[in-house]
């Protein structure tokens, strides 16, 4: 490099261009974090409160899952509805209805469940827990699974 491509900058110059380059950022690094305030942040979670179908839908001595809700539908033989959590009362995994010996089980640590949510076996201290069911006034199934109940609570129809 030839003496006259050389550029000598000074001290002075040197810490100008760094100040303005620190507030340039300062300035845009404030700007991102203005505009991701006024987005609004919602988290977009599933309704505890749900329809389910008509009671007629349900054939006597069925098991319902679902899984999006997290909850069993259950019809006795006798026609009566109750509605059980699918969350493992141990760990909170999502355990999974076995028709083979009509059991609910816990993938994860073995729990083993009856149809009425009581423990059979493994590490689960508690039941499933109940969760409410009703008619609502068109005649529609309706569950609530932030509303629990008692272990005896059934909806006869």
């Amino acid at each position: 490099m030839s003496k006259d491509n050389q550029k000598n900058v000074s001290r002075r110059d040197f810490i100008w261009k760094i100040g303005i380059g620190s507030v340039a950022v300062s300035i845009g690094g404030a700007s991102v974090l203005t505009v991701r305030y006024m987005k609004p942040n919602v988290l977009f979670e599933i309704p505890t409160r749900f329809r389910m179908g008509m009671p007629e839908d349900f054939s006597p001595g069925s098991v319902t899952t679902d899984s999006k809700r997290k909850v069993f539908i259950i019809r006795q033989k006798t026609g009566a509805f109750f509605a059980i959590s699918s969350v493992c009362s141990h760990l909170g995994c999502i355990t999974q209805y076995r028709s083979i010996d009509e059991k609910i089980s816990c993938p994860c640590h073995g729990s083993i469940f009856n149809l009425s949510g009581e423990v059979l076996s493994g590490p689960a201290p508690k039941p499933l827990q109940r969760v409410l069911i009703e008619i609502n006034d068109r005649g529609e199934l309706i569950v609530d699974t932030a509303i629990t109940v008692s272990d005896d609570y059934l909806l006869r129809v």
